[in-house]
């Protein structure tokens, strides 16, 4: 049966077929990324081959059928679609494919399994709202440093700085990937080095003072809200996880006979799996939770339905109902506390950096290092929640910390 307009503008990975068929040999691909990709599925001198034909809703059904029928056209004519489409990019002929928009789109799926589902759709968002409008169609190789910073002054005057910033960059990569595949010679954002206003550098919202986090902690342990929200936000100076990951975490991580809660590598940041040993104290939470909650696939399920996490503003609300205002203490803020206070306290800074899921510089290393230091990951927690249950009692600090090595 043939594809609809609002059944592909509907269809989500994960609701049932993962691949949906127009017919013909064409068909929509759900990945799990949240990208929605088409293929021409055909045979070509007794062998099985597929064609990409695009990405929706950059390419449309409509647009898709007329690809499908001159691949067809040409299967007829004894020429393979796949080959001729090689030959193209190679003779430069086929304009469509050597667009800044063709090429960001193709440059997008290559980074799905770097990337979170959320982080490729807000890149993929920025792109259609700020670029794709005025450069989209226009020939990559043609583009110029002064077309760019057209499309960045416009985000400027609305007054979003950050944001600009962070479309140059994603630019930046298009280009580079574009010069990597031989569809242009160089970078044009390298020449708006120091075009745009300098963007604000506002550090999260935090609390470090010993005396201020123990207070912090006697206000979180006396919370009067829902109870779910008060074992999340119990939770989360133990972990110090994003507060993305914390509200997503789900029972089926939790390994409560290794003490260890593993976050799967579509969940992080950076697109890696990530491991946080458990101590004894936020295993106690997990496990006063669990009656309750444990039947749902959230640890921390919404307070209206427990087939969804909570909201993404739970946590930092809670502490403003607590009286901790957005310039004092934020949901993130927990991971800075964490960071400057075991810094502080001697702990190497490549075992809280680990823990922290920052990005590594070695791609191949970090392929393989998410259990690095894990027996050093798992002394410090403990020593972690330790020290936060010493001052959450108001009691004499004892230093947790080792010695720094030279």
């Amino acid at each position: 049966m043939a594809l609809t307009a609002t059944q592909i503008r509907n269809a989500k990975y994960g609701q049932g077929k993962a691949k949906l068929f127009d017919g013909g040999g064409l068909y929509l691909e759900l990945v799990k990324t949240g990208s929605k990709l088409w293929r021409y599925k055909y045979r070509y001198q007794g062998k099985e081959k597929r064609l990409a034909l695009g990405q929706y809703p950059e390419v449309t059904l409509h647009d898709a059928r007329e690809k499908h029928l001159q691949a067809r056209k040409l299967l007829s004519q004894g020429i393979d679609p796949s080959e001729a489409k090689k030959m193209a990019h190679r003779a430069g002929i086929d304009a469509q494919t050597g667009s800044f928009e063709a090429v960001a789109s193709e440059w997008l799926a290559k980074q799905a399994n770097k990337w979170t589902a959320t982080t490729h759709d807000k890149t993929l968002s920025r792109l259609q709202t700020y670029i794709f409008p005025w450069l989209g169609k226009k020939p990559i190789n043609e583009i110029t440093a002064p077309d760019l910073l057209g499309c960045l002054r416009r985000i400027e005057e609305r007054g979003i700085i950050e944001t600009a910033h962070r479309v140059k960059a994603a630019c930046g990569q298009v280009f580079r990937y574009a010069v990597a595949t031989g569809r242009t010679d160089r970078d044009p954002s390298q020449d708006l080095k120091g075009a745009l206003t300098p963007r604000k550098i506002e550090h999260l919202a935090t609390i470090t003072d010993e005396k201020e986090i123990g207070g912090l902690l006697r206000a979180m342990e006396s919370y009067s809200g829902h109870i779910i929200t008060r074992w999340a936000l119990q939770l989360a100076p133990y972990v110090f996880v994003r507060p993305g990951e914390l509200r997503q975490a789900e029972w089926s991580e939790i390994d409560f006979d290794a003490a260890l809660w593993r976050i799967p590598a579509d969940k992080m940041k950076m697109g890696r799996i990530h491991l946080v040993p458990l101590s004894n104290q936020a295993l106690a939470i997990l496990e006063e939770a669990k009656p309750l909650t444990g039947k749902s696939r959230y640890v921390f399920h919404s307070v209206r339905t427990n087939t969804r996490p909570m909201s993404e503003n739970t946590v930092t609300g809670a502490l403003r109902r607590l009286g901790y205002p957005s310039g004092t203490m934020t949901g993130h803020g927990f991971r800075a506390m964490a960071s400057t206070r075991l810094h502080e306290m001697g702990w190497r800074t490549d075992i809280i950096e680990r823990q922290l899921a920052h990005a590594e510089q070695n791609e191949v290393k970090a392929a393989y290092n998410h259990a690095e230091y894990l027996d050093d990951r798992r002394t410090m927690m403990q020593s972690w929640a330790d020290y936060l249950d010493n001052l959450k009692s108001g009691g004499e600090v004892i230093p947790i910390g080792r010695k720094k090595q030279l």
